[in-house]
C-alpha cells in the first residue's frame, strides 16, 4: 500500500547521501567505457576502429531495449523489499564481475575470438547496469514530490557522478595507467588494466550494496503497485499511454541530440587529447581534475539556477553556453588562432574551457535529469498510474540507442580520416587531424543546437508540477474516503455494536 503524503517522514540527510552516492558505480563504469575502451581495443588489443565502435553500438542498443523491459517490470513488482531494491541488490556482483572481465581479455586469440570475448562481457556489463541504475534513477521521483528538492537530490547525485567517474579517469592517468618517464607504458601499454579494472570492479561493488542498503528504510513509503494480473498486451497499451506525454516526448528528443553528440564526442575525445593537442598524460590527469572541478561547479549552481531561471530556461542558457564554450579551442586551432602545441598558453586556455565546459554541461545535466522527473506526476494526472521505472527507462533508451550511433559515429570519423593503428603522439599526419576537427566541429554543433531547440518547447514549469501534485493528492483524498465508505457499507453491525465473527454468514 502506498502511504499518504502527509504521512511520509521528511527525507534526511544521510539518506539523501547514500542514495546520491550510488551514481558512483555508474561513473565508474560509464566513464571508463567512454574514455578508455576503445582506445584500450583499438590500440592495446589491435582490433580494427570501425569493428569496435559497432560492437559498442550493439551493446548500447541491446541494453536500449534492455532498460524498458527492466522499468516496466519493476514498476509492477511487488515484494517484502518493494519494487526497486531486489534488483538493485541483485546487480552488485554480477556487473562488478563482468566489468573485471571486460579489461582482461585472454592473450593470443584471434580477433573473430576477441570480438566474441568483448560482446559478451559488454552485454552482461549493460544488463546488470540497468538493474541497479535504472531502479536507482527511479526512486528519484519516489524519494521526494518537491519541485526545488528533487534538483537539489539530483545534483547530489550529480556530484558524486563527477567525484566517481572523473575521479577513477585521474587514478587511472595518475596511478594505473601511468606513464613512465622513458614514455614507456602509459594508456596505450595492457599491463596497469589489471590494476585499474579490479579496482573499478571493487568500487562498483562496494557501492552498489552500500547505496541500496542506504535507502533501505524508505522501502515501506515508497510506491506499491496494485495486486493484479495483466496481459502482455494490455502491458503494451500501458506503455504506449504513458509515453503518449508532450513533455516526456519533447524530453526524450532533447536527450537524443545530446547522447549522439556526446557518444561521438566520447569516442573522439581522446583521440583529440593525445594527437591533436599532443598533450601528455600528466597534463590530461590536470585537466581531469579541473573538469572534476568544474563539474562540482555546475553541481553547485544548477539548483540555484533552476529557481532563478526555471529548470528550462536555465538548462538552455547553460547549454548553449557549454556548446559555444567547447567548439572554441578546435575553430580557433582550425583558422590557425591557437598557440603551438606544447606551449604553456595553448594549456591554460584548454584549462579553462574545461573547466566552464564542465561546470555549464553537469548544470544542464542536473536541470534536464529533473525535468524528466517532473514528468512522472504529469503522466500520474493522465494515466492513474505512476511509472517512475517506465519513464526512466523510456528516456534511456531512446538516448542510448542513438548514444550507440553516437560511438559509430566516431569510429567511422577515424576511419574516414584514415587514422593510423598504433599510432605515437606528435606522429600523425596534420592533414589527418585537420579533417578530423572539419568533420567534428560541423556535427556536434548541429546536433547539440537541435537539442536546445527541443528543449524550448518543454511545457512543464514550477507552476504546472504544483497543480498536478494537487490533483493527485485530491484523487487520492477520494479514493481514500471512498475506500472506507465501502468497507463500512460492506459490514454488517450487530446489536449492540458487535461485528459478525470472521467466517459468519450475515
Amino acid at each position: 500500500m502506498t502511504a499518504i503524503p502527509s504521512e511520509i517522514p521528511p527525507l534526511k540527510l544521510h539518506t539523501k547521501l547514500f542514495y546520491a552516492l550510488g551514481a558512483v558505480a555508474n561513473a565508474v563504469k560509464g566513464r571508463g567505457l567512454a574514455t578508455f575502451l576503445m582506445i584500450f581495443y583499438n590500440q592495446v588489443v589491435g582490433l580494427p576502429p570501425a569493428t569496435v565502435s559497432g560492437v559498442l553500438m550493439v551493446a548500447l542498443i541491446f541494453d536500449a531495449f534492455v532498460d524498458p523491459l527492466v522499468g516496466q517490470v519493476s514498476d509492477n513488482f511487488r515484494s517484502k523489499f518493494g519494487r526497486r531494491h531486489p534488483f538493485m541488490y541483485a546487480a552488485a556482483l554480477p556487473v562488478s564481475v563482468a566489468y573485471f572481465l571486460l579489461w582482461n581479455p585472454p592473450g593470443g586469440w584471434s580477433d573473430e575470438a576477441i570480438v566474441i570475448w568483448l560482446v559478451a562481457c559488454l552485454l552482461t556489463v549493460r544488463l546488470f547496469d540497468t538493474f541497479f541504475e535504472l531502479p536507482s534513477s527511479a526512486l528519484a521521483p519516489e524519494l521526494t514530490r518537491d519541485y526545488n528538492e528533487r534538483t537539489s537530490l539530483i545534483s547530489m547525485r550529480a556530484f558524486f557522478t563527477v567525484v566517481g567517474g572523473l575521479g577513477m579517469t585521474v587514478a587511472a592517468y595518475q596511478y594505473f595507467l601511468a606513464e613512465n618517464p622513458d614514455g614507456t607504458g602509459g594508456i596505450l601499454a595492457r599491463d596497469g588494466y589489471f590494476a585499474f579494472s579490479a579496482v573499478s570492479a571493487i568500487l562498483i561493488f562496494v557501492v552498489i550494496l552500500v547505496s541500496t542498503a542506504g535507502t533501505h528504510s524508505r522501502i515501506p513509503f515508497l510506491s506499491q503497485p496494485p495486486t493484479r494480473k495483466i496481459t502482455l498486451k494490455a502491458m503494451a497499451r500501458e506503455v504506449a499511454h504513458t509515453l503518449n506525454n508532450r513533455a516526456f516526448v519533447i524530453a526524450t528528443l532533447t536527450g537524443m541530440f545530446i547522447a549522439v553528440a556526446a557518444g561521438s564526442k566520447n569516442g573522439l575525445e581522446i583521440y583529440f587529447a593525445l594527437y591533436f593537442w599532443e598533450l601528455t598524460q600528466s597534463q590530461l590527469a590536470i585537466l581531469t581534475a579541473v573538469s572534476v572541478a568544474g563539474s562540482l561547479g555546475g553541481v553547485l549552481v544548477a539548483p540555484h539556477i533552476a529557481r532563478l531561471l526555471g529548470k528550462k530556461r536555465g538548462a538552455i542558457l547553460m547549454f548553449a553556453s557549454a556548446l559555444a564554450v567547447g567548439i572554441t579551442p578546435i575553430t580557433l586551432r582550425l583558422i590557425g588562432l591557437m598557440p603551438p602545441n606544447g606551449t604553456d598558453l595553448l594549456f591554460w586556455i584548454l584549462l579553462t574551457e574545461t573547466f566552464f565546459n564542465s561546470g555549464m554541461a553537469v548544470a544542464t545535466g542536473v536541470m534536464l535529469v529533473s525535468m524528466v522527473a517532473d514528468v512522472v506526476e504529469d503522466a500520474e494526472v493522465k494515466t492513474g498510474r505512476r511509472s517512475e521505472g517506465l519513464l526512466m527507462s523510456a528516456d534511456n533508451l531512446f538516448k542510448k540507442i542513438v548514444s550507440g550511433v553516437g560511438i559509430f559515429i566516431a569510429g567511422a570519423v577515424l576511419s574516414l580520416v584514415s587514422f593510423p593503428e598504433s599510432a605515437r603522439r606528435g606522429g600523425v599526419d596534420p592533414e589527418i587531424l585537420q579533417n578530423m576537427g572539419l568533420i567534428y566541429l560541423p556535427l556536434v554543433t548541429l546536433l547539440y543546437g537541435m537539442g536546445i531547440v527541443c528543449l524550448s518547447m518543454f511545457n512543464i514549469d514550477k507552476a504546472k508540477h504544483e497543480d498536478n501534485l494537487r490533483i493527485l493528492d485530491e484523487a487520492g483524498a477520494k479514493a481514500t474516503a471512498a475506500a472506507h465508505e465501502a468497507r463500512d457499507a460492506s459490514t454488517d453491525i450487530l446489536p449492540g455494536g458487535a461485528t459478525p465473527p470472521l467466517g459468519s454468514k450475515a
